[in-house]
């Protein structure tokens, strides 16, 4: 993997797994897997994504890739996120949609999914099939975007914003099992899924 990740020009310099205020045994098992833990308090997924980028910024890689740590997201995939920025790409979206594991994805995530890209296709001409978490961006378009959603529309905020500064966004496909680790705040609860349909709309 790192010859492949050499080929394409890239090195994997730092692993920051964001701490969002978990009270179980998360920053130990990170540590000892050799990753930098960053604290964020604030709960949301947007506060940690944006915590991880602060921790960054006093010495920027050229690209970060966001991904879960519950598992649902493969590693393996980053060298198929990373090839389409090694031909221009600015931002890649890996894409959940065929890959997924029976019961990763469940029919509201699903649905979600569908219509939200709908809408960001009449809204920005933007061709998505996914809002999925697993995506590798260059630092300076990152930077420009000025992320800021705290916590559901973080994803779809960047692909937005992404088709706004006409960015050369790509998108491919990856594999998506069900989660290894805790439960989810959102596809596993009505309430929480409700919230975040709201939120991303």
């Amino acid at each position: 993997a790192a010859e492949r990740l050499a080929r394409l020009g890239y090195v994997l310099g730092r692993v920051v797994v964001v701490d969002n205020a978990s009270d179980d045994q998360t920053a130990d098992v990170a540590r000892m897997g050799g990753a930098e833990v960053v604290w964020c308090g604030v709960r949301g997924y947007g506060s940690a994504c944006l915590a991880g980028i602060e921790a960054l910024r006093d010495d920027p890689p050229r690209a970060l890739c966001f991904m879960d740590a519950d598992g649902a997201d493969d590693p393996r995939d980053l060298l198929t996120l990373l090839t389409p920025l090694s031909r221009g790409a600015e931002l890649v979206i890996g894409s959940r949609v065929r890959l997924a594991e029976p019961g990763a994805l469940t029919p509201v995530q699903r649905f979600g999914n569908a219509l939200s890209c709908a809408l960001l296709k009449v809204g920005f001409d933007l061709e998505q099939t996914d809002l999925g978490p697993f995506r590798v961006i260059l630092w300076p378009a990152l930077d420009d975007l000025k992320m800021a959603d705290p916590n559901f529309g973080w994803t779809v905020e960047m692909q937005a914003k992404a088709a706004r500064a006409r960015l050369s966004v790509a998108e491919v496909s990856v594999r998506y099992r069900p989660r290894r680790a805790g439960v989810s705040k959102v596809s596993g609860q009505l309430k929480g899924s409700a919230l975040a349909g709201y939120k991303i709309l």
